[in-house]
C-alpha cells in the first residue's frame, strides 16, 4: 500500500493570491476569509481530482502483490532472472521520479495547462506497457530481455503520469484549505484504488490454476501433460484478462481528471533571488538533519512492510499451503488497512505523530511471529491478516502525514528558499524505490540458493523456511532499527504547530501585501 502518494506534502507550498486589476480608485483588503472563497473548489471538481490518484495505486498494488508470483510460476522464469527484473525495474523507477519532477518543474505553460501535458501524452503508453508486462511472449530466448523493458517502460510512463499529478494539488487552488481538502478526497480514492487492485488481480486469478489435480490413472503421461499445459494457458489469459481490466480503468480514471479538472495558472508567486540547481537543491535538503533522520527511519520500516508485500503471496502458497485462498487473504489485509485510516488518522491527531507511529508499526511484529511459529491454519491465517492490515495502514499514513511538517520546518529555517517542496517528495520515494528494489531482487534470489523450481506446484522444505524468513524475523529487524532512528527525529507536536503558525501568519501577510500593492 505504501505506494502511493502524498499529494497533500505540496498544499505547504507558499502561493500568493490572484491579483486584480488595478483601478482608479484604491479597493480596501479583503478579508481572509473572503480572499480563500474566491478560489472554492467544487465538490465534483474534488472528485475528479481524486480520480486521478487511482490508476498509481491499482497497478502498484497488482504489481506489489503478483509480478514476483507471475514471473516465477506462470512465465516461468528462472528466480535469477526474476531477481534482476524486480530490481532493475524498481531501481529505474527510483531514479525517474526526481528526473521527471525536474523536467516537470520546467515545463511551460500551455492551452490545457502545466501539468495536463503530461498526463494526457503518458496514459496510452502507460496502459500499453502495463498490458505487456502480463502477456507470455511465445519465444523463450529473449523473454528476460522482454519483461524488463516492458517494465522499465511502464516505470517511466507512470511516473510521467504521477509526478505531473502530484504537483497539480498546487495548480487547482491557491487556498491551502481547499487544497487539503482536495488531498483527502484523493487518498481515500488512492486507498479504494489498492483494495481494487488486490481485488481484481487476485479474483481474477485466483478462479485459475496452474497445478492441477492429479489424474485417476496415474500411468496416463499425456493426460498429466496436456492437463498441465492447458492449466497454465488458463492462468496466462486469467492474469491477461486482469491486466486488460486494469487498463480500461486506468483510461477512464485519466479521462475523468483530464475533462474534469481546470488547471490554474499561478500568478504573483514569490521565487528565490537565485534559482538553485538540482545538485544544488538536492544539498540544501539532504543537509537538513530532520528529514534526514525521517527518511532514514521509514526507509527500514517501508523495506520490512515491503518484503512482507513482496514474499506474502508465494508465503501463503507454498509455506501455508493456501493455494486456492492466497487472493482472499491478501484482500482481506487491503480491506482492514482502508478501514483502519481513518482510526489511525484520529489517534495520531489525539496522541502525536510519533506516538502513533510507534504503535501503528509495532502492532504488526507479533502477528509477524504468530504466523511462522503456528502449524497452517486457514483462520489464523485471516486473522493474522485482520491484524496486520491494520500496521499497514499506519505504515501507509504516517510518512506522508510527517514529511510536510519536514517540509514546514525546512522553510522556517530557510525562508529565503522556495520553490523545492517537490524534491523532498521525490527523493524520498527515490531512496524507498530503490531500497524496496534491492530488497525483492536479493530475497527472490534467495529462493533460487533455496531451491526454488519454477512452475512445480510443491517445493523443497528450504523454500518455505526461506519464504518464512522473509515475511517474519528480517521485517522485525528493520522495522526495530527504523523506529530507533525515528526516536532522534526532533519535530514533536509543539515545534510542529508552531512552524505552521509561523507560514500562516508569512502567508496572510504576504497576501495582504500583494493585493495592497496592487
Amino acid at each position: 500500500m505504501a505506494r502511493g502518494e502524498g499529494a497533500e506534502q505540496y498544499t505547504a507550498t507558499l502561493l500568493a493570491t490572484t491579483v486584480k486589476p488595478m483601478k482608479t480608485e484604491i479597493k480596501a483588503v479583503k478579508p481572509k476569509e473572503q480572499r480563500r472563497n474566491t478560489q472554492k473548489l467544487s465538490v465534483w471538481s474534488k472528485l475528479c481530482y481524486a480520480f486521478g490518484g487511482a490508476p498509481y495505486q491499482i497497478t502498484g498494488s497488482a504489481l506489489g502483490f503478483f509480478l514476483q508470483i507471475y514471473l516465477l510460476d506462470v512465465a516461468q522464469l528462472d528466480p535469477f532472472y526474476a531477481s534482476i527484473i524486480l530490481f532493475v525495474g524498481r531501481a529505474w523507477d527510483a531514479i525517474t521520479d526526481p528526473t521527471v519532477g525536474f523536467l516537470v518543474s520546467r515545463s511551460k505553460w500551455t492551452g490545457i495547462g502545466r501539468m495536463m501535458p503530461w498526463v494526457l501524452c503518458s496514459t496510452p503508453f502507460a496502459v500499453l506497457t502495463y498490458l505487456l508486462i502480463w502477456f507470455v511472449p511465445p519465444f523463450e530466448e529473449g523473454k528476460v530481455i522482454w519483461y524488463l523493458v516492458f517494465y522499465c517502460l511502464f516505470q517511466s510512463m507512470q511516473t510521467c503520469f504521477h509526478v505531473p499529478y502530484s504537483a497539480l494539488t498546487m495548480f487547482i487552488s491557491s487556498d491551502q484549505k481547499e487544497r487539503d481538502s482536495a488531498t483527502a478526497y484523493r487518498m481515500t480514492v488512492e486507498v479504494l484504488g489498492t483494495v481494487l487492485g488486490t481485488a481484481i488481480q487476485g479474483q481474477i486469478v485466483g478462479g485459475v490454476s496452474s497445478c492441477p489435480s492429479e489424474p485417476e490413472n496415474s500411468n496416463s503421461t499425456n493426460i498429466t501433460m496436456n492437463t498441465t499445459i492447458v492449466s497454465l494457458e488458463d492462468t496466462k489469459r486469467a492474469y491477461l484478462l486482469a491486466s486488460g481490466v486494469i487498463c480500461i480503468i486506468y483510461v477512464i480514471c485519466a479521462a475523468v481528471l483530464f475533462f474534469g479538472v481546470k488547471e490554474q495558472k499561478e500568478s504573483g508567486r514569490k521565487t528565490s533571488t537565485l534559482p538553485l540547481t538540482f545538485r544544488q537543491g538536492l544539498w540544501v535538503i539532504m543537509s537538513h538533519g530532520p528529514y534526514v533522520k525521517l527518511v532514514i527511519g521509514f526507509l527500514f520500516t517501508s523495506l520490512g512492510f515491503m518484503l512482507l508485500e513482496g514474499n506474502f503471496a508465494l508465503f501463503i502458497t507454498h509455506a501455508l499451503g493456501h493455494r486456492n485462498d492466497f487472493q482472499n487473504i491478501l484482500l482481506v489485509i487491503m480491506l482492514s488497512g482502508t478501514l483502519t485510516i481513518p482510526w489511525w488518522q484520529w489517534f495520531l491527531t489525539r496522541f502525536g505523530k510519533k506516538t502513533a507511529t510507534y504503535c501503528g508499526i509495532l502492532w504488526a511484529v507479533p502477528f509477524m511471529i504468530l504466523i511462522v511459529s503456528i502449524q497452517s491454519h486457514l483462520v489464523i491465517s485471516y486473522l493474522v491478516s485482520v491484524a496486520a492490515g491494520v500496521s499497514v495502514a499506519a505504515a501507509f499514513l504516517l510518512p506522508w502525514s510527517m514529511l510536510p511538517d519536514v517540509v514546514d520546518d525546512f522553510k522556517v529555517q530557510n525562508p529565503d528558499v522556495h520553490g523545492h517542496e517537490a524534491l523532498f517528495y521525490s527523493f524520498y520515494v527515490f531512496f524507498i524505490k530503490f531500497a524496496s528494489g534491492l530488497s525483492l531482487g536479493i530475497s527472490t534470489l534467495s529462493l533460487k540458493f533455496a531451491g526454488y523450481v519454477t512452475g512445480k506446484c510443491s517445493q523443497p522444505e528450504a523454500v518455505s523456511l526461506t519464504l518464512k524468513i522473509l515475511v517474519s524475523p528480517v521485517p522485525i529487524v528493520l522495522i526495530v532499527i527504523g523506529l530507533l532512528v525515528i526516536t532522534t527525529y526532533p519535530i514533536n507536536e509543539e515545534r510542529r504547530k508552531g512552524n505552521r503558525k509561523l507560514l500562516e501568519d508569512l502567508l496572510d501577510s504576504e497576501s495582504e501585501t500583494s493585493e495592497l500593492g496592487s
